[in-house]
């Protein structure tokens, strides 16, 4: 006991540490109310470490420390996303996408020579740019320092004057070398005319103009510098709209409320491939779940009959599938259903003269999915049903021998009713898994074949879990929140799912005792 007291002492004191360094890089980003709320929980954790009314919470705090961290924050993190517009185009904050606007700028191709001259040496060095624009016209700069090389680059603005025939230039030109080893901070360097038109570094020895494009009116007004027209933001579509109302990118993200789940349910486009899914998805995991538990319990029974001879041998066979890891298994059966090269076609083809449609063809590719789950699985109901059938008395089926039944009978009036109940929780949870597969449908189809009328890309073989990632991830993230939104509903499902396992089996448990 005092090994584990220790141990909770040494897991929270380090927990603090950790704590404390992120509470440390939010202020460094100037993330205020999130580091104030990290330092809390700190302080929390220190707080247990010394009261006394509070020692019973240390034993349980790592298990809340862990839902927290691992099922609620992400949880929330993506229900927050659902109610926002955040995708590829809508990356970034208000502000932001309003600096990127403001540092846009135009350039009408006009360019200017550049050599930089020095007066001194080390940190007290002065430069000045000499110009030559495409007219022969030259010009030089005021007088500027530079940090020095290796120093962090720092913006500066220096204004050109016109350079008078026969005025002697100060200092000396720099080589191609030194002005290498100042890039970084030239390429921070803004040269203003008198016109007020600016000139930023475009090579090492070139500079062109580039004239900023908006000015910046008030908080949700910009004004177009080239025509003067205004340009306003649309926060309810996350975009600066010109004057035509044409979007300029980037976007920014903003908060659209229930807009994705009106989206879901309210567009056709994106509600058929939704309720095609979603049915495909309940069918793959209530057909999964009595399949795996079907042939789980043939073996079983089959393991369990006593003049059976080699049942050791007989076990491990049956087992291996659940001892190979699935990410290997199911990219083998993916070369196995292969329709050129696949050796269940060669054989198909072989014996009855028919080459399937494993991928192409939706219900052949459902059947495969089912039937490659099916044999992943059933070792795990198998291994569940043999602990369950060694409960069973021996009695009962020497009585059922004695009247005459048989093992159909046996099977449905003896096994069925005394396992089913220590089995329900156990299938629900089994249902739930496989409501959520998305290892399988990732490595054997990809949700192949795909539907040609939806606009969101979404397949035969697509269950929820599979369907929500390839929106989110291999749609360019055009839909990012959207898909967010689906996971928010499966998340709902799926917790349902859990309070009805609880509330039915684990309250059935508490009433009978």
């Amino acid at each position: 006991m005092r090994a584990l007291a220790l141990g909770l002492h040494a897991l929270n004191l380090a927990a603090v540490a950790g704590l404390l360094f992120l509470c440390q890089q939010l202020l460094r980003a100037h993330d205020a109310l999130a580091a104030m709320a990290v330092l809390g929980v700190a302080g929390l954790l220190v707080l247990l470490q010394f009261s006394k009314r509070l020692q019973a919470w240390r034993y349980v705090m790592p298990g809340v420390s862990a839902v927290m961290v691992f099922i609620v924050l992400p949880m929330a993190f993506t229900l927050g996303i659902a109610f926002t517009n955040y995708s590829s185009a809508h990356l970034l904050s208000f502000e932001r996408a309003t600096d990127a606007l403001l540092q846009r700028t135009d350039s009408e191709g006009l360019g200017m020579d550049l050599s930089l001259l020095r007066e001194g040496e080390g940190a007290a060095a002065r430069y000045q740019a000499r110009l030559r624009d495409d007219d022969g016209k030259d010009w030089l700069s005021a007088r500027f320092t530079l940090p020095a090389p290796g120093a962090p680059a720092t913006g500066t603005t220096v204004m050109l004057g016109a350079l008078e025939d026969g005025q002697p230039l100060p200092g000396e030109a720099l080589p191609p070398r030194a002005l290498v080893e100042l890039l970084p901070q030239l390429r921070t360097l803004v040269l203003r005319t008198p016109d007020d038109r600016a000139w930023r570094l475009s090579s090492l020895h070139r500079i062109t103009d580039q004239a900023q494009r908006y000015a910046l009116i008030e908080a949700d007004r910009l004004r177009d510098l080239r025509d003067g027209s205004i340009v306003t933001a649309d926060h309810a579509a996350g975009v600066w709209r010109d004057a035509s109302g044409q979007a300029l990118e980037p976007g920014f993200r903003t908060t659209v409320g229930f807009a994705n789940y009106a989206r879901i349910f309210g567009d056709s486009s994106f509600f058929e491939p939704f309720v095609r899914v979603f049915v495909w998805t309940v069918s793959f995991a209530s057909l999964n779940t009595l399949l795996t538990f079907a042939l789980g319990l043939f073996f079983a029974v089959a393991l369990s009959w006593p003049a059976l001879k080699g049942r050791g041998a007989y076990r491990v066979a049956l087992f291996l599938p659940y001892a190979v890891p699935a990410f290997i298994s199911i990219p083998v059966f993916r070369g196995l259903f292969n329709e050129n090269l696949g050796e269940i076609n060669l054989v198909l083809d072989l014996l009855f003269g028919v080459r399937p449609g494993w991928f192409s063809d939706a219900t052949l590719a459902r059947a495969m999915v089912l039937t490659v789950n099916t044999w992943l699985g059933y070792p795990y109901m198998m291994i569940l049903a043999m602990g369950l059938l060694k409960a069973i008395p021996e009695d009962l089926y020497e009585a059922s021998a004695l009247a005459g039944a048989g093992p159909v009978t046996n099977l449905f009036r003896i096994t069925l009713p005394l396992i089913a109940r220590p089995m329900a929780p156990l299938l629900v949870a089994s249902f739930a898994a496989n409501f959520n597969n998305l290892t399988l449908i990732a490595l054997l189809t990809e949700g192949a074949p795909d539907y040609l009328d939806t606009q969101v890309p979404v397949g035969a073989t697509d269950l929820l879990a599979s369907y929500t990632y390839r929106i989110a991830f291999n749609d360019g993230g055009q839909n990012y929140a959207l898909a967010c939104a689906i996971s928010s509903i499966v998340f709902v499902i799926v917790a349902l799912l859990a309070y009805v396992n609880l509330r039915c089996f684990g309250g059935a448990k508490a009433t009978r005792r």
